[in-house]
């Protein structure tokens, strides 16, 4: 049986869809949405494994990662982002991360990430997964309209497009209401 998995993330939408194909694999998974709620369940329970958000809002994913650890030795713990930085992933590493993965990425990706054992020099491991151009403008587009609480108008000013423009986009690819 699998240890369960701690999964930190502020996007409901994305911890939830995780958490059910994780679930899917018979692996339990506590979810937590921020900082506070991951220290909460590490306080209570034995955290062998967990999986943090790079960017959230208020306490970053990094300071998760080290409290995390500190807590918790011996924890395995993958950090997941949708924007890419060598700069944050040798950070992440050095304070004792696993791996460091970007989003989109599937389940069995992550959880390859814990059953490696770190001495393996297979390149196509190593190799970064390239979102495309159009993945990485929905994506930003679907962050700035969240934080923009999902008015158009606001983001759009954000985004310096005109509305129209982000209503088009968003047409394309309808979210779930």
């Amino acid at each position: 049986m699998s240890p369960p998995i701690l999964l930190v993330d502020d996007d409901d939408r994305f911890r939830e869809r995780l958490a059910r194909a994780l679930a899917d694999r018979g692996i339990e998974v506590w979810q937590a949405a921020d900082h506070d709620g991951a220290l909460a369940i590490a306080a209570q329970r034995t955290i062998e494994r967990a999986i943090v958000d790079l960017r959230m809002p208020g306490i970053h994913g990094l300071r998760v990662l080290r409290e995390l650890l500190e807590l918790h030795r011996d924890a395995s713990i993958v950090i997941l982002t949708g924007f890419f930085s060598i700069a944050t992933t040798v950070e992440a590493i050095r304070l004792g991360a696993r791996d460091y993965l970007v989003k989109p990425c599937d389940a069995d990706r992550i959880l390859s990430a814990f059953e490696r054992d770190g001495s393996e020099s297979d390149e196509a491991d190593l190799q970064l997964e390239t979102p495309s151009l159009a993945r990485i403008e929905w994506e930003h587009i679907e962050r700035v309209l969240r934080e923009c609480g999902g008015n158009i108008s606001k983001a759009a000013r954000v985004l310096g497009i005109h509305r129209r423009t982000l209503q088009y986009k968003l047409s394309k690819y309808p979210q779930p209401r």
